[in-house]
């Protein structure tokens, strides 16, 4: 067995009890793995909704996922919307209203919709935890902050839409990873203008798009992950695409994890002024 089972019906089925406790291990209340198995996020989302009798929704992050999402993490509670208030380690239930069209059937599983999921982010998360999330699940789906904001209209007493709003207005599917959906909050949050996402600049020989940046000013900053040092192949495809782009007249601000948030929103800053004011120059 490499899914997750229910105890009860697999003994029911003729598995003893000794076999079920030798070679299986209990992930939920009567929801058991092989010991061999390891814990994916997809193997815990199969086990909670087998917990909860095959009659809960799967919500929230493990919904995301099962849209397409990245950057879920195998070790994620399991949110469902169910009735129970003892949920087991590493699941979260909520009681919440829910109607049929936020609902969509995954693999035999009940899931809530793309708009529902992301609503549900933006309402229990917390900003910083949200917003990656919700870029990652709109690139996956397609889904829009306007999709989602209607069902506060048709849920006006659920908890937490303020706080979905604010979420919900910075999702954005440019992000093509958590780190840079980080970078585009400190940008906002140091009070710097909205920067675009994805910007796609190109000559002849090379198509090279920008994490974010600011297209009048040609001021872009991009997030380096460990990746553009460590592969060879990738270094020189950078150093290839940095060229182009300083042909071009961008001005490309590096990011690297050691960068506090002060001093990235101090030197983007800085470069849109110099930009500023070298067109202001120009045009005299």
């Amino acid at each position: 067995m490499a899914e997750a089972f229910k105890g009860t019906e697999a003994t029911s089925r003729g598995l003893s009890r000794g076999r079920l406790r030798w070679n299986y291990a209990a992930i939920f209340p009567d929801v058991y793995v092989s010991k061999h198995a390891a814990r994916t996020l997809r193997l815990n989302t199969v086990g909670a909704w087998l917990w909860s009798g095959r009659d809960g929704v799967i919500a929230g992050r493990a919904a995301a996922a099962l849209h397409g999402a990245r950057w879920v993490e195998a070790a994620t509670p399991i949110e469902m919307i169910w009735r129970n208030g003892r949920p087991p380690k590493g699941i979260v239930v909520r009681n919440e209203r829910i109607d049929a069209d936020e609902l969509v059937e995954i693999n035999g599983m009940m899931v809530t919709n793309p708009a529902r999921t992301a609503w549900d982010i933006g309402r229990h998360l917390p900003r910083n935890l949200a917003v990656p999330h919700l870029d990652a699940l709109s690139r996956a789906t397609g889904v829009t902050a306007g999709d989602c904001l209607l069902l506060a209209a048709r849920h006006p007493r659920a908890r937490g839409l303020r706080r979905s709003t604010v979420a919900l207005h910075l999702m954005d599917p440019g992000a093509e990873s958590p780190k840079e959906s980080w970078l585009r909050l400190v940008l906002l949050d140091g009070g710097l203008p909205p920067p675009s996402t994805q910007i796609r600049v190109a000559n002849g020989h090379t198509v090279a798009y920008l994490d974010m940046g600011w297209e009048a000013a040609m001021v872009a900053i991009e997030y380096d992950g460990e990746h553009h040092r460590t592969d060879r192949r990738q270094y020189a495809k950078d150093v290839h695409r940095s060229e182009m782009l300083r042909d071009h007249g961008w001005w490309v601000i590096r990011v690297i994890k050691e960068d506090r948030p002060a001093v990235i929103v101090a030197r983007v800053r800085e470069a849109l002024a110099r930009r500023s004011a070298s067109r202001l120059q120009s045009g005299l």
